[in-house]
Parts: structure tokens; sequence; C-alpha cells
């Protein structure tokens, strides 16, 4: 069978998904009908500099003096950032960066990183978005790995850069008062001063963004973002109903593809993006209640950590402006989604996906009534399916398999030449999971985090969920630890509430009135926080190589 040739359904459903992407653009009023000459005039920027700024130029064409983002310095508009991305391009080109060049941007979320990731992307450079809680291991090794050539970073990673070359060339987009900076390096400011302003030529070649992996298991893989598609913003916007010119509060960081993909969308939609540098959840609130944002972007944790201030803290600001919250990066319990609901009311919306395969699915507030915990139904454009272990195609409800995703965003590959696994021309999301009789979806865990213990298969996630539905337990993870007689054995850690008994016996009681004997913890052990990285995502292996006195 020639598998090279798209078969006519595949086609038939691919022209389909694009007029159904386009109603979105439209519907979402991202698209003009009656004004082709701008989609025309946007489809070719974005074709020549990449999505992101050609997002913005199209913004800074439309409304030129409306604000596009605010930080600590201010604000700047749609024509702020185009000019100032304009010069800044112009000086790194003078510093020899070309089309092609792979630099590196290492910044907590501010306009120097917008600036940053524009001027790459009108220079033809390819940019790496650095992980701001990168070790120095990890930090020299993905940079060799890229073959970056220079570095745009805040002045609070300096001692970070030791770690790569010091011939390779760095330039500060962000210096505190307490940062002890070295007065001659180079900012960005310093490469964009007495440059043109003026529109740029596009580069010979798009540069492109490579996003990273969260790297809990190891180095941090790369995941180009280089495909351009219409459907993008459609699969976001189709379940989603971000707000059009209103204010968004970015608190996920945008170097990670859940902040990116909702600046994006929220600057094509005409919306003000307000940062934050350093999460802090009663800030947001108050953030949130000072801009009257009608939009909050977030990773699970940050919202757990804002429902966790308790309601005395919560009272204190006004949050009734906000009309969506967007979580995604990492799961959502149930006992979250009900608790967001209780307090905000019904605008949470869970996207599941990854770096690697994009979008997947989406839950409206709807569907964490019907179903809290769930991530929802496919959007346009994306088709969902299970497989069992010797990929066979699994339809059957509540039926546990390897959930495979296609969404016409996928990557085509890391930059290490490694790729995920790919079945009917679907790509492996690396989870397992089910649907329900009503075609919602569940994610049950990773495909590696199950554990055999004593000859059962065990999802640590179903245990979390349970564990985190007490009232006495504001965090639980659960790992697989080696154990001479079972072969794995599970270990429960929890962050408990202030009031909590701590029980041991009592948490191990409640998960064996609620589930098998075989999920029920062998240990329980309190701490006071769980261990994650910059996105939000658990650090598994820093719990599983833990040293447990007495264990």
């Amino acid at each position: 069978m020639d598998l090279s040739s798209p078969k006519p359904m595949d086609t038939a459903r691919k022209v389909g998904d694009l007029a159904k992407g386009v109603d979105v653009l439209r519907r979402r009023k991202l698209f003009n009908p009656l004004r082709p000459d701008e989609a025309v005039r946007s489809s070719l920027d974005v074709m020549k500099f990449g999505p992101f700024a050609g997002v913005v130029m199209h913004g800074a064409h439309r409304h030129p003096n409306q604000t596009a983002i605010v930080d600590e310095l201010g604000s700047l508009t749609f024509k702020d950032l185009d000019e100032q991305s304009n010069a800044l391009a112009r000086g790194l080109a003078a510093e020899g960066i070309e089309a092609g060049t792979v630099i590196a941007a290492l910044c907590r979320d501010h306009r120097g990183l917008v600036l940053a990731m524009l001027a790459a992307g009108k220079v033809g450079a390819r940019l790496v978005m650095m992980n701001t809680g990168f070790a120095k291991p990890q930090f020299a090794d993905v940079s060799k790995r890229e073959n970056v050539k220079a570095v745009l970073h805040d002045a609070e990673f300096v001692d970070l850069l030791s770690a790569i070359p010091r011939s390779t060339p760095r330039y500060l987009t962000w210096i505190d008062d307490s940062d002890s900076a070295d007065p001659t390096a180079k900012t960005i400011y310093e490469l964009l001063s007495g440059q043109s302003r003026a529109k740029i030529s596009a580069p010979k070649k798009p540069g492109g963004m490579i996003i990273l992996t969260s790297g809990t298991t190891g180095t941090p893989k790369g995941a180009p973002r280089d495909r351009v598609s219409p459907l993008q913003s459609a699969q976001f916007l189709d379940r989603v109903p971000l707000p059009n010119n209103e204010t968004m509060y970015m608190a996920a960081p945008i170097f990670h593809g859940t902040g990116l993909s909702q600046f994006t969308i929220g600057l094509a939609l005409g919306n003000r993006v307000c940062f934050q540098r350093k999460f802090n959840p009663e800030k947001t609130l108050a953030g949130i209640a000072n801009t009257k944002a009608t939009s909050l972007v977030v990773v699970p944790t940050m919202l757990q950590r804002m429902i966790d201030l308790g309601p005395d803290v919560l009272a204190k600001y006004d949050t009734s402006s906000l009309k969506v919250i967007f979580a995604a990066g990492s799961s959502l319990s149930p006992d979250l989604c009900k608790r967001t609901t209780d307090i905000f009311g019904d605008v949470l919306y869970n996207l599941y996906g990854s770096t690697e395969v994009a979008v997947a699915t989406v839950a409206t507030p709807e569907d964490l009534r019907t179903a809290p915990g769930t991530v929802g139904k496919p959007p346009v454009g994306c088709r969902v399916q299970l497989y069992d272990a010797d990929r066979n195609k699994v339809n059957t409800p509540h039926t546990i398999g390897t959930i495979f995703v296609s969404s016409g965003l996928s990557f085509a590959g890391y930059t290490d030449g490694r790729n995920k696994e790919v079945v009917d021309g679907m790509m492996s999301s690396g989870d397992v999971g089910h649907f329900d009789e009503n075609g919602l979806w569940f994610v049950d865990g990773r495909d590696d985090d199950m554990i055999v213990s004593g000859g059962e298969n065990v999802y640590p996630l179903e245990v979390e969920n349970l564990l985190a539905d007490r009232s006495d337990v504001h965090e639980a993870a659960v790992v697989g630890v080696d154990d001479p007689d079972f072969g794995k054995r599970l270990r429960a850690f929890i962050v408990p509430s202030p009031d909590a008994a701590r029980d041991e016996k009592e948490i191990k009681d409640y998960v064996k009135n609620n589930l098998a004997r075989y999920k029920v913890p062998r240990e329980v052990i309190f701490l006071d926080e769980l261990p994650r990285n910059a996105t939000g995502k658990l650090l598994r292996k820093q719990l599983v190589d833990m040293d447990i006195e007495g264990a």
C-alpha cells in the first residue's frame, strides 16, 4: 500500500477542516470577508517573517496606537513593538546575526523578550526559547545541541551563562537594580539605538522558533515550530471564546507553548497583554482586579496556588471581569476544576495537548461541570484516537489506550533527529486515557508513569486525583518506587492544608475505601511543597529519588 499518497477521505477531511477553520476565524473577527486585502497582507507577512512577527505587524497596520503589552516599565503600542523590533533586527544584523543563525532567549515575560522574538523573526534567525528554570548542565547541553551562536538574556541569569563558551556573544534584555550586571555588557537597547525603525526587508528564509519540552526526565528536547496554518488560531478559538480588544493577563511564561500560543492569539485579537515577570498568586489576583482583565492564562499549579490563598484573600480582589481562564500544560484534577468554578464561575477552559502534538482537546466550562477533570473534545481540525498495546484502534468507551493525535500542527521531529511514534498518520501524545459515552476525553496518566505492582497495572494519576479531592490536601503526587516483593510499590507525597491532621493511616484507609487494594500507597510522605519546574510540571524523578528515612 502506498502510504505516501493522500487518501480521498483524508483530502476531503482536510478541505472540510479548512472551511470550518476559516468560519471560526470569521466568527471570532480574525478574518473579515469584506477585506480580503488585509487577509492577503497578513498571510504574506506571516510567510515572510513567521507567525509571531506577522501578527504584530498586522496589528501595527490595523490599530498602530492601540496598547499591545504592559509590563513593569509601562505600555507599548503595536506600532512601538513593530518599529523597535525593526531597529533591533538591524542591530542584530550589524552584530553578524543573519538568516539561519541560531540564537537563544533566556528571559522572563517582559518587553525585552517580545522584542527579541520579533527581531529574530525579522532577521530570519532561529530562536530557541530557553527555560528560565534551567540549571547549568541543562542550559549548556541545549545550547550545544542547538548550536546557539548568541544569547539574549535577563541580567539575573548571568551566572547561568558561565556554562557556555565565553566567546558566545550575549546581550542583556532586562536589568534589575539588584542584578550585579557588568556595566560594559551590551543591551538590546544599545543595539537598536540609532538604527532605522522603518519597515525591514524580508529575510531570505524565515527563521522559526524552537520550543523546548519540559525536560522532567532529562535534558529538554527541541521541538521546532516552523509550520504556519490558518487552523492554528482556529483550533484554540473554536472552543475557547477569548475576547477581542480587551485585556489578557499573562501569568504563564511565554517561553513555553501554553503562554506563547495564547499571547500570540491575544495580540491577534487586538487585546492588550499584561505581564508579570515572576508569578505571585496574590499579585496575580490584584493585577486582574486593577486591569479589569477578561482573560487569564495560567498553568494548573498557578491556579492551585491562587485558590489555596483562601477565601479571605480571594475576597479582597474583584475578579468578576474574567470571562476566560485558560489553563494548560499539565493535568487539572477534578477537585481543582470544581474549586475554580465555585470561586470564579463558569470561566475555566482546559486545553490538552503537548509541545509535540500541539492541540488535542479542549474542555469548556459545560464539559467540566458535567465531568470535572475531563479534557473535553477535539476542536476543529483535530482528531484523537486510542490504540492498544498492539496498535489496534480502541473504540469502546471507558477502555484505556494510548492517545494519538492529528492536528495539522504537530511537529515534524525533534531537533536531534528523533520523533514521536506515529500510527495511521497520527502522533502519540505519550499519554494513556479513555473517553466516555458522551465523547468526553480523559487522561489517565503518562504512558511511562504506569507501574506494575504485584502484577497489577496502576496509573498514579487516579490515586492523585482521589487524594486531591480531600479538603485537607492541597496537592498530591504518587510515584512508583522499587519494591523487593512487588516489583514496584506506590508512595504518596502530600502537601497538606494548614489544619490537616497529617495522619498516614487515615490517608491509606481513604484510598482503600475508594479504590482497589493494590492502589493503596505503602507510604505517605507529607511535604511543604512538591518539586516543579518553571512551567509547573511535576518533577516526578526527584520524588522517586528522594531519600526517605526508614523507607
